[in-house]
């Protein structure tokens, strides 16, 4: 797997954006970050949340 394809739980997602697991659950429940819930666990891609820090994924969707 390509790393900027990679799958992040909540606790590495949280450290690569360095906010508290609280805050990124709460964001991703309300549809502001991209995650997924699998089961009973949010997983995040690398690269959606990245792109989603550079605006590249509110443009993209404005665009639509």
């Amino acid at each position: 797997m390509r790393e900027d394809a990679e799958v992040l739980t909540v606790d590495e997602a949280g450290h690569l954006l360095r906010v508290s697991t609280k805050t990124l659950l709460t964001l991703a429940r309300d549809g502001v970050l991209p995650g997924e819930k699998v089961g009973r666990a949010w997983r995040f891609v690398r690269s959606d949340l990245l792109n989603h820090l550079r605006g590249e994924g509110r443009r993209s969707a404005a665009a639509s």
